[in-house]
């Protein structure tokens, strides 16, 4: 098996800010764990993944740049119709590609905006707009076929774009067009994409969204099947504190700060089971 992994998963500006505190307040115990040797990240893990890789800002720059003023974020709101389009489409669909297409045929809610000014704000929000040279992998899902995708440096698709891919939310974004195909949200098909770090021997998954439903399996559910195949695994999601800081729009720009705060005092309960993971020692149960 190759080494450490970090998944981070897909949830909204608020979850950005969230994963970014937990990773600010692990390090600040003792674990960075932007040493891994691949990060994989799904919609607001993206934006986090390419940050943390970018090596250009350390991770209280990052966590003060949470805190920042949102300006130059588009608002945008899930609404309950569209909750309720995601939920039937996950219990109606029999795999997750026949679940993404569903949800590629959503159109974005009214006033949002596509092409030059939404990758505008993802470029703002990067550090980086090169591929760094560790392993970085941005996910993102085929609108019409419904298969996930894992970007990379070696893609030839720029950071930026496959980060704006992997943001492009259903019924909030438009799609994002890459190589002459439509790409919609990453977190699309699960919510963290744990699965791609199968083959390292020890993962933390820090995942803003922590259920799953029909067949968009849950961080733990992936976790679980990591362990089987003998990786050791910490599972890292948003405790009562954070909930109640996310709100009720995780895409609200004015949450973002609130989120992170919350991340940076939940990291406290993790931080010795992630220690003796991220050094080799037993995972706790």
């Amino acid at each position: 098996m190759t080494d450490t992994a970090l998944v981070l998963g897909a949830g909204g500006l608020t979850g950005v800010g969230w994963e970014i505190g937990i990773l600010h307040g692990l390090a600040e115990a003792g674990t960075d764990l932007s040493t891994a040797d691949l990060v994989i990240g799904s919609s607001a893990g993206s934006v986090v993944g390419a940050q943390l890789t970018s090596g250009l800002l350390t991770l209280p720059e990052l966590y003060e740049r949470q805190l920042a003023d949102p300006r130059g974020e588009i608002p945008a709101h899930l609404g309950a119709g569209t909750m309720l389009r995601f939920v039937q489409a996950a219990i109606t669909s029999r795999t997750p590609e026949a679940y993404a297409r569903k949800l590629a045929r959503m159109e974005p809610g009214d006033g949002a905006q596509g092409g030059a000014d939404r990758r505008e704000v993802i470029a703002r929000r990067l550090v980086s707009h090169e591929w760094p040279g560790r392993p970085l992998l941005v996910t993102a899902v085929d609108a019409v076929t419904g298969e996930l995708r894992a970007f990379g440096k070696d893609s030839g698709v720029p950071v930026v774009d496959a980060v704006a891919a992997s943001c492009a939310v259903p019924g909030v974004w438009p799609a994002v067009t890459l190589e002459g195909r439509k790409w919609i949200d990453g977190g699309v098909h699960s919510c963290a994409n744990a699965h791609l770090a199968a083959g390292y021997a020890r993962i933390v998954v820090i995942a803003p969204t922590a259920a799953g439903g029909g067949v968009v399996v849950s961080p733990r559910r992936q976790a679980a099947r990591l362990a089987a195949e003998g990786a050791r695994v910490e599972v890292i999601t948003p405790d009562p504190a954070a909930r109640m800081a996310f709100g009720r729009n995780v895409l609200d720009p004015a949450r973002r700060a609130p989120a992170a705060r919350a991340g940076l005092a939940q990291a406290a309960a993790h931080a010795e089971a992630v220690a003796a993971l991220w050094a080799g020692g037993t995972m706790k149960a």
